[in-house]
């Protein structure tokens, strides 16, 4: 993508359905006039009087207690520099979007027009009773400091200054794991760090309260090394300044154990890695491009330990791993600030979880077979469930014990559920989805795309890395419609209708007469529907020339699946395909199922759409919970629908008795855990979360997740047909061009595991 191109695309995303990233959404019925009266006049009066009387009050009765402000003059920011602040509200509007989908924290974005600092700290004192939390954002230094040091200490809620704190506590968790791997104790060795901003200050604080010493330290700004010779020198720098005799950087690395770099890409030269001494440890965190590439460090020392601030290579020194949870366990104990012992409890906690076993979803995410803690895994990945559940309990313990909590918790398992039910939203799923797509792109067919809509998502998929599309259909239009949208790539364009590609036609016409000469098919009509392009597209597959395939945008789903089933045909051993619809919702993703194919399956059919969707949610990375759906509950009606429901539990139970899987079941305590555990306890779902619904009928499951799609506004990405021959997915009629996207997605996932099995059976 050119950068003009990347330009207006980033310009569209903020301007276009509506300005900026955030919105306000109520939390409360609005509907009625009874409703409009206990949320104004006059029932607003009622809470507004409690809070007078006990100020405590207002986090029972309004979101302070889950709000936190964003707050920056954009002095600072990262990679503009001194942008003012209008022009910094994007990137805080960012910040905000970054609380709520990793922490369900509710950031607002406030803009200071000042650079004084008396008059920011004044405006941000006058605003504070506002919001539960303060969190400082591209301010620069020295100035950074001195807010932040007040704000502290004259406020009574949570402050933080991100810039400063988050790389710091995410470096010291990786830095703790690095020392561990490298057999050397912080009290003893010798660290040089690049940089002497907020970042770098923090840093370098942080890892002199977990040991390193004063002495065994040196910081460079961009005059040189910070000597105590050096005049003019800032309280901060002052306070990390050397008496050693040293001049230069290549100086400082010579026998140092640990480079930090907060400063420019390209300052560390291969020599200066050569003198470190064994076993060193390299953070070079400059964004984008660190103080030395990761490829030649790694070539340069085969015994170093490294980290970026990159998110395509190991060991990713990313703030989001630490301001989202630790504003989390601030809030949940209502804490009057952000002290040392809750960064450190943050810290120990990044890096105890780095040497537990990673959870499949994680290994998954990033196609890795198993991530163990090593060299290439000194911090935890940002897509990993556990983080929600692990910092903010760690952080709230802290604050509890250094008697700044306001609000205790008492019951530590209860609040585990809660923060993990908070976790729940569709973005963390579908970034997961792309990453494991980018990380082995496959070739996909996109059989319509004549339409303008469908070569957008192939534009897309191309330009993001997800797939390399095939674009089939009237090569004319596609040529004019890939000019207006400025998508100049070399990618195939197919129309089996030109001389061009008469041979191929012929050959998969042939191919096609051949697997169907006993089921009614000739010569010719085998030619003319190699002229249609789901049967081309199938064919395409079928002989190796592609991967996936994707269509259904323009047509309807049976008019494109006859056409698959006649060419593609059944996985061996699976007698029925299904479909399974992904609905991504708030208590976390929810695999349905048969959601468009098998109308009224039997109970055989039944646990075999099951047992698929099951496998179907462990290829995304999560352990199937099963409920067999009906319009009633274990054996309270011997009618037919419900025995068939009954039956097919317990051919599962039979076939796969590893399977959590139970039956039948209405809805309502599938979903429900605690109504579940307290009707039917002896139910093999209670107590469980349930994520795979297996309804007993088309009619059930399609209205179903239409409904749950239409009035929710839940993101659906399917139907994902499974106990197909090979990768292909058929889109609902006019499906969107992410839902396009999405589905381009799984279909390079599915053809990526079709070709790991492929692989595993031929060593067998």
């Amino acid at each position: 993508m050119s950068k003009e191109k990347q330009r207006r695309e980033a310009l569209v995303y903020h301007a276009k359905p509506q300005p900026g990233k955030i919105k306000i959404v109520p939390t409360k019925p609005y509907e009625t006039q009874r409703d409009l009266a206990l949320a104004y006049s006059p029932g607003v009066a009622e809470p507004c009087l409690e809070i007078e009387k006990n100020p405590e009050e207002v986090y029972r009765y309004t979101a302070k207690g889950n709000t936190v402000a964003v707050i920056s003059n954009g002095t600072a920011v990262l990679g503009l520099g001194n942008i003012g602040p209008e022009a910094s509200k994007p990137v805080m509007e960012g910040k905000c979007l970054l609380f709520k989908i990793f922490a369900d924290i509710d950031g607002i974005d406030v803009e200071l027009d000042t650079t004084d600092v008396e008059k920011f700290i004044e405006t941000v004192k006058i605003i504070a009773p506002t919001f539960g939390g303060i969190n400082l954002e591209d301010i620069k230094a020295p100035e950074a400091f001195e807010i932040e040091r007040r704000l502290k200490e004259e406020l009574d809620i949570p402050v933080m200054h991100d810039d400063q704190h988050g790389t710091a506590i995410i470096s010291a968790a990786a830095l703790l794991n690095a020392l561990e791997l490298a057999e050397k104790k912080i009290e003893e060795v010798k660290v040089v760090v690049s940089g002497a901003g907020a970042a770098a200050v923090s840093c370098a604080r942080l890892y002199k309260a977990f040991g390193l010493k004063g002495e065994n330290l040196v910081m460079l700004d961009s005059k040189g090394v910070i000597r105590k010779d050096r005049e003019n020198l800032s309280t901060e720098k002052a306070e990390f300044a050397t008496h050693r005799k040293i001049d230069s950087l290549e100086e400082a690395m010579k026998d140092a154990d640990v480079f930090i770099g907060l400063s420019i890409a390209g300052i560390v030269s291969p020599q200066m890695l050569v003198s470190m001494a064994p076993n060193p440890i390299v953070f070079a965190m400059a964004n984008p491009d660190p103080e030395i590439p990761y490829e030649l460090a790694c070539e340069t020392r085969s015994d170093i330990i490294m980290a970026t601030g990159r998110s395509d290579h190991p060991n990713q020194v990313n703030n989001v791993l630490g301001f989202p949870f630790i504003f989390r366990g601030a809030l949940d104990v209502r804490s009057t600030k952000i002290n040392e012992e809750m960064k450190m409890a943050a810290v120990r906690a990044l890096a105890e979880m780095t040497k537990e076993p990673v959870p499949e979803q994680v290994n998954i995410t990033y196609d890795i077979t198993r991530l163990t803690f090593g060299r290439e895994y000194i911090i935890p990945k940002p897509f990993d469930p556990r983080l929600i559940t692990r910092i903010p309990p760690a952080v709230a313990k802290a604050a509890m014990e250094t008697g700044v909590a306001r609000a205790p918790i008492e019951n530590w398992e209860k609040y585990e559920e809660e923060l993990f039910l908070r976790s729940g939203n569709d973005s963390k799923f579908i970034r997961s989805l792309h990453t494991r797509a980018k990380m082995n792109p496959k070739r996909i067919v996109f059989a319509e795309a004549e339409l303008l809509e469908v070569i957008k998502a192939a534009q897309i998929v191309y330009e993001e890395g997800i797939a390399y599309p095939i674009l089939l259909g009237n090569q004319e239009k596609i040529k004019e419609h890939m000019k207006v949208l400025e998508f100049d790539a070399d990618v195939p364009i197919i129309d089996p209708r030109v001389p061009e590609f008469a041979s191929m036609r012929r050959r998969f016409a042939d191919k096609l007469w051949q697997q169907r000469h006993r089921k009614g098919e000739t010569r010719y009509s085998a030619h003319v529907n190699m002229g249609k392009r789901n049967y081309f597209g199938a064919t395409m597959l079928l002989e190796g020339e592609a991967d996936g395939m994707i269509s259904g945008y323009s047509r309807s789903y049976p008019k494109v699946l006859k056409p698959v089933f006649e060419v593609l045909g059944r996985s061996k051993g699976v007698t029925r395909a299904a479909t399974v619809n992904v609905m991504l919702t708030s208590r976390g993703p929810l695999f349905l199922a048969d959601t468009s194919i098998n109308i009224d399956p039997n109970a055989e059919e039944l646990a075999e759409i099951a047992q698929m969707a099951a496998n179907m949610a462990r290829t995304f990375g999560f352990e199937p919970v099963v409920a067999m759906l009906s319009y009633t509950n274990y054996g309270s009606s011997n009618h037919p629908a419900a025995v068939k429901v009954r039956e097919a539990v317990r051919l599962i139970h039979e076939q796969d008795p590893k399977l959590i899987v139970d039956g039948e079941i209405q809805t309502d305590f599938a979903l429900d855990q605690e109504l579940c555990r307290s009707n039917f306890p002896f139910s093999k779902l209670a107590g469980k979360k349930v994520n795979v619904l297996i309804f007993p009928n088309l009619d059930a499951a399609n209205i179903n997740y239409k409904l749950l799609k239409g009035l929710n506004n839940t993101t659906s990405i399917g139907p994902v047909i499974v106990g197909l021959r090979k990768s292909v997915h058929i889109l609902q009629l006019g499906a969107s061009v992410d839902e396009m996207v999405n589905m381009a997605a799984v279909a390079v996932l599915d053809a990526q595991e079709r070709e790991k099995r492929k692989k595993a059976k031929q060593k067998e």
